[in-house]
């Protein structure tokens, strides 16, 4: 295949030095998105957002312009408006279909529009048409979000780049679905719409990005607030944005504050209007579900929606029955850098907590499976445990991001040769699937636990093929990145009744573990049940109810019907007595407890759509527009009235996005084409050619040429047992090392924190009995493994962990070997404990994304042709 190059005249662009390597400036600017504001309103432990975001035209022809870009998971998108010409025009909720044929009919009428799609619980898409010549126009989102709360903490996070994900499958014929780097594939049929481009490092700041947070307690007792990721300015309790901030990396922030359980009843009446569809009513009427009159809100007279909040008992879990757990991680090259460190340490802090009476499995993917064992689950003897710890710490990053065959593999594991299992989770909330299954004197908890940055594509793939095999297995996730696919891992966590801890730096592992490790361990209370007093809950209203764990309360959301009551939570406790609370409904007002039940009962059902059952189409859509919710069967969409173009736009550009913080990826190599420079990918790295065939590799005409080339999911290692599947599309994690050769993954700073905090676990379990010290020795040899390969070696730390493998041996010294293993430890760490030191890994700057865009897209650019055929891809058959 021959890919002409054309350069660009000399008059058409201007050289930037030291804007990164091939990045050029105009006169006029190249990207369309110009700014980006997030106001949120922190009201107790909900907030409220405002999302403004600024496009311009800097071409001299009517533009299409389309941004996709992340929204909190939980988040329930209420409202959408379009500002341009100093009119403002309101966007209206339609089936997503409707929706889509209403923008492109404004487009090709020369009327300028705008429409908000949800292609993944985080990942939505704007697209602004008709923007004239030297035009700004702005677009408003608002959302509201609910805080989890844990541990006397409360966590605002809003994420800010769309981080590319691993697409598996093959290409799918015809044209794509939407405008982004890869092409849609039978295991991602949308993939096109969730892989923008990404900026070149070092690319100016393209677009002004502005964040305040208002905190307001709400009567909760607010001690401390934290930001995570960014430099922040505080003004009382106003949180904002150093200027100059990048769109690289979560928005966190953390609250310690106090919590108590209640009863919020919001009615209908009192929820106010939503923003919903001059088709509502209609749309409302065909709701057959409940035979009641609707007001003009879209709710049913007499109905309301409720909130529910429970702390859990004081105590603690003891565990009482034995455990079967299998830990997936995820090894694939998008884990290259501290994601991969911060991985293997969380998988041996897992292994490290297993029982004797536990059994276990490790599996490792990429483009394969590997196993830390073979055949199925072994005992969590100190020698499995040592050998898994063993297996990984040799992993390193590499290859693609095949997910769905690990975790059938896992799931396979949990349900083979189980003698019995214990109810995960008996609750009996609409969509649960962690349910009971048999017990008896063998009952064994199963867990699965998945540590991953979750950068996939095919979610709706993944949670089909396994949701009908998660009953009686809780499944827990651990998402390691600064741009972490929360949506997903946290699906896949309600699905598998367990736990999602999102880790954002190596600092928030300890304890985003420490969390884990109750969800592993027993719950407080089980078999929990909301019964109604003086209140009808409507039947299948309740999202999921779950089981109470230590230091983490109990959020239950559903509508009701009748005008005030009580609900009593009840359940039993891990020794088998009852136990229940009693809360009496207070009354409150605003949209937020009924957007917030709204955006929580679509992704339930989603969720069942996803996994199979196709019925729930028209019933998501009449849910969606009854509440003024935005889900992936709807859209919003804003039309103005007036002609402002001559027909449709005749240019089209797909806003870049920045390389995630953290992310390290292969960089380009120089290669000469007939005399002139310019960067190509090695062979396994070639971008695959644009949907539609190979154009011109820069096109000189456009002044959006000079954005160099997106970044983009490069091919990886297609596995031999696959020759049939297209080569694998991931990130590599760069050369590797020659067979033997100890490369260092951080310097000592990443690993003294470790130290001090072995040193303090050490002086804490120096009053345990003689076996369990031994133990302790035993089990600090594997971690001192670990902290040897991170550092690439370190022979003191290599030959005490060497002796400390003896300490189970009868005949070996405890009180020398004790002795020496404090006087090292306290050499290291000047005699540290836990919770000194910082930096490591986690702060080193990103890689270079790879250069080459797809053919004929630079910065980003697609067809000038007019508007592309898109095929309704959310509709899978």
């Amino acid at each position: 295949m021959t890919v002409p190059i054309t350069p660009l005249r000399p008059e058409e662009y201007r050289p930037a030095p030291e804007a990164g390597f091939g990045t050029l400036e105009t006169d006029k600017g190249n990207l369309p998105l110009r700014s980006l504001g997030v106001t949120a309103g922190i009201t107790g432990l909900v907030a409220g957002v405002d999302v403004v975001q600024g496009f311009g035209n800097p071409f001299d022809v009517p533009l299409e312009a389309t941004y996709v870009f992340p929204l909190p998971p939980r988040a329930a998108v209420t409202a959408f408006l379009m500002e341009a010409d100093d009119r403002v025009v309101e966007g209206v909720l339609k089936e997503r279909g409707r929706a889509r044929a209403d923008y492109d009919q404004a487009l090709a009428e020369g009327r300028r529009a705008a429409i908000a799609e949800e292609d993944r619980p985080d990942v939505f898409t704007i697209r602004v048409g008709n923007i004239l010549p030297g035009e700004e126009v702005t677009v408003r989102l608002s959302l509201t979000q609910p805080l989890p709360w844990e541990d006397g903490a409360a966590e605002f996070r809003f994420p800010l780049v769309v981080a590319p994900r691993y697409i598996p499958g093959v290409p799918l014929p015809g044209p794509s679905s939407g405008d982004g780097t890869a092409p849609d594939t039978d295991a991602v049929p949308d993939a096109s719409r969730i892989s923008p481009p990404v900026l070149l490092p070092g690319f100016p700041n393209p677009v002004r990005l502005s964040l305040t947070a208002d905190v307001d307690p709400a009567g909760l007792d607010l001690r401390e607030i934290r930001s995570s990721l960014h430099e922040v300015v505080r003004e009382g309790n106003t949180i904002s944005l150093r200027p100059g901030e990048r769109l690289d990396r979560d928005f966190v922030l953390r609250l310690a504050m106090s919590a108590s359980s209640s009863l919020t009843l919001v009615p209908d009446t009192a929820a106010g209007k939503p923003a919903a569809s001059a088709d509502t009513a209609r749309d409302t009427a065909r709701d057959t579900a409940r035979d009641t009159p609707h007001d003009a809100a879209g709710g049913a007279v007499g109905e309301g929606t409720f909130a529910l909040t429970v702390l859990p008992p004081d105590g603690s879990g003891d565990r009482s029955a034995p455990r079967d757990v299998v830990l997936v991680l995820d090894r694939s090259g998008s884990m290259a850098g501290w994601k991969m460190v911060a991985a293997r340490r969380a998988a041996a802090r897992i292994v490290d907590t297993l029982g004797g009476g536990d059994r276990f499995a490790v599996l490792s993917f990429d483009s394969v499976v590997e196993r830390a064992f073979t055949g199925g689950l072994v005992e969590a003897s100190d020698r499995h445990r040592y050998r898994a710890v063993e297996h990984l710490a040799r992993l390193e990053a590499r290859g693609g991001t095949e997910m769905l065959a690990p975790l059938e593999e896992a799931l396979r594991l949990l349900t083979e040769d189980a003698p019995g299992t214990r109810p995960n989770d008996a609750s009996g909330a609409s969509g649960a699937t962690g349910g009971s299954a048999p017990t008896g004197a063998g009952a064994r908890d199963r867990v699965l636990v998945l540590v991953t940055d979750g950068q996939v594509g095919n979610e709706d793939q993944i949670l089909e093929r396994t949701h009908a095999r998660l009953g009686g297995i809780r499944v827990h996730t651990v998402g390691i990145d600064r741009a972490v696919n929360a949506g997903f891992l946290g699906r896949l966590a309600v699905l598998g009744a367990g736990r999602c801890e999102l880790v954002e730096s190596e600092d928030r592992l300890d304890e985003a573990l420490e969390h884990i490790h109750r969800r592993i361990g027993s719950p407080l209370v089980t078999d929990l049940r909301v019964v109604p007093d003086g209140l009808e809950i409507v039947p299948g209203s309740l999202t999921h109810v779950g089981s109470l764990f230590p230091g983490v309360p109990l959020t239950v959301r559903g509508r009701y019907s009748g005008p005030a009551g009580a609900l009593t939570v009840a359940g039993r406790t891990a020794d088998g007595g009852p136990w229940e609370v009693r809360l009496d409904g207070h009354p409150g007002e605003g949209r937020a407890v009924r957007a917030m039940w709204a955006r929580d009962h679509l992704r339930g059902l989603e969720d069942r759509y996803a996994a199979g059952d196709r019925s729930l189409e028209e019933r998501i859509v009449r849910t969606s527009i009854r509440f003024g919710v935005l889900c992936r069967f709807t859209a919003f969409v804003a039309v103005d009235t007036r002609v402002a173009a001559d027909g449709a736009p005749r240019h089209h550009v797909i806003q870049p996005v920045e390389p995630p913080s953290g992310w390290e990826l292969p960089a380009p190599v120089p290669m000469t084409v007939a005399g002139a420079p310019m960067m190509a990918m090695p062979a396994s790295f070639a971008p695959p050619p644009a949907p539609g065939g190979a154009v011109a590799a820069t096109r000189g005409s456009s002044p959006d040429a000079a954005l160099g080339t997106p970044g983009g999911l490069m091919p990886g290692p297609v596995p031999p047992a696959a020759p049939k599947r297209r080569a694998a599309r991931g990130f590599s994690a760069g050369v590797p090392s020659m067979p033997g050769e100890r490369v260092a993954i951080t310097g000592f700073d990443g690993v003294l924190p470790l130290l001090r905090e072995e040193l303090t676990r050490l002086r804490a379990a120096e009053s345990l009995p003689e076996r369990d010290r031994r133990r302790h020795l035993a089990d600090l040899a594997s971690r001192l493994r670990v902290f040897v390969v991170m550092l690439g070696d370190h022979p003191g730390l290599a030959a005490l962990a060497a002796d400390l493998e003896k300490a189970e041996d009868a005949g070996t010294s405890l009180g020398d070997l004790w002795r020496r293993t404090v006087e090292l430890l306290e050499g290291l760490t000047g005699g540290g404990g836990a919770g000194g030191g910082s930096g490591g890994p986690g702060d080193r700057a990103a890689g270079e994304v790879p250069a080459g865009p797809p053919a004929g897209q630079p910065g980003g650019a697609s067809s000038e042709a007019g508007t592309p055929k898109r095929r309704a891809f959310w509709k899978r058959s």
